[in-house]
């Protein structure tokens, strides 16, 4: 994987950070993206400057995430990979009851749904040059109905995404991965959530390394992982 340049949205931390340190530790080139540069510069001085790059973008502003690509692109001269992962959630949200003002759902949406698409049609045209890779983090909340939950919903619409933009990839040489996780110790998780099984940062970090190991003649379409112990 000597020199391929992989883009990360939501480096700063999680399954970001984790993908960031395994793909430069298997020879990528890394593009670390978060809201603010000063949340990656730590971990771009971490991998060598030679193989890192921090960037500040909102991937649901679209000048914002199409000039970290650019920015990409100039400094590494390719794009191979880019990892739509940036998500937020929050937390139980009932549609027909007394829930908190539902317009605190409009940036969960904006960077689970839209920032996944800014990500995808900005990094589109330079994977198409290098016959690259799309990976997109869902969810298994995006397989299974979750009541109450927009989040769930979001990743409903990452799963619809992937598919379409496989289908639009197709006789370009893109692959397109969704990978799922099941419960995992990041940010998002409750208190209570934590008491159950979990999944860590890097267990998802190896299923993006797996899908993005194999050669272009395979196209790992889809990677469910769920901690032991987890059914839905």
């Amino acid at each position: 994987m000597d020199d391929r340049v992989l883009l990360i949205t939501g480096a700063s931390r999680g399954l970001g950070a984790a993908t960031a340190r395994l793909a430069a530790g298997s020879g990528f080139k890394v593009a670390l993206v978060a809201r603010k540069a000063e949340s990656v510069t730590s971990l771009a001085a971490e991998l060598g400057e030679d193989n890192a790059l921090a960037l500040g973008a909102d991937v649901g502003d679209w000048p914002a995430i199409s000039g970290a690509v650019a920015a990409t692109v100039e400094r590494f001269g390719r794009l191979d990979a880019a990892f739509a992962n940036a998500g937020i959630g929050v937390g139980t949200s009932f549609f027909g009851d007394d829930d908190p003002d539902p317009r605190a759902w409009e940036p969960m949406v904006r960077t689970n749904v839209l920032g996944a698409a800014y990500t995808a049609r900005a990094a589109l045209p330079a994977l198409r040059e290098s016959a690259g890779h799309l990976l997109i983090t869902g969810s298994v909340a995006g397989r299974y109905i979750r009541n109450a939950s927009l989040y769930s919903v979001t990743k409903w619409a990452v799963t619809g995404l992937a598919g379409a933009i496989r289908e639009e990839a197709v006789g370009t040489g893109v692959r397109v991965t969704l990978i799922n996780p099941g419960m995992t110790d990041t940010d998002i998780l409750s208190d209570e959530q934590r008491k159950k099984p979990n999944l860590h940062a890097d267990d998802i970090a190896r299923a993006a390394l797996y899908a993005l190991s194999q050669p272009p003649s395979v196209d790992v379409n889809e990677i469910m992982v769920r901690p032991t112990g987890q059914v839905l």
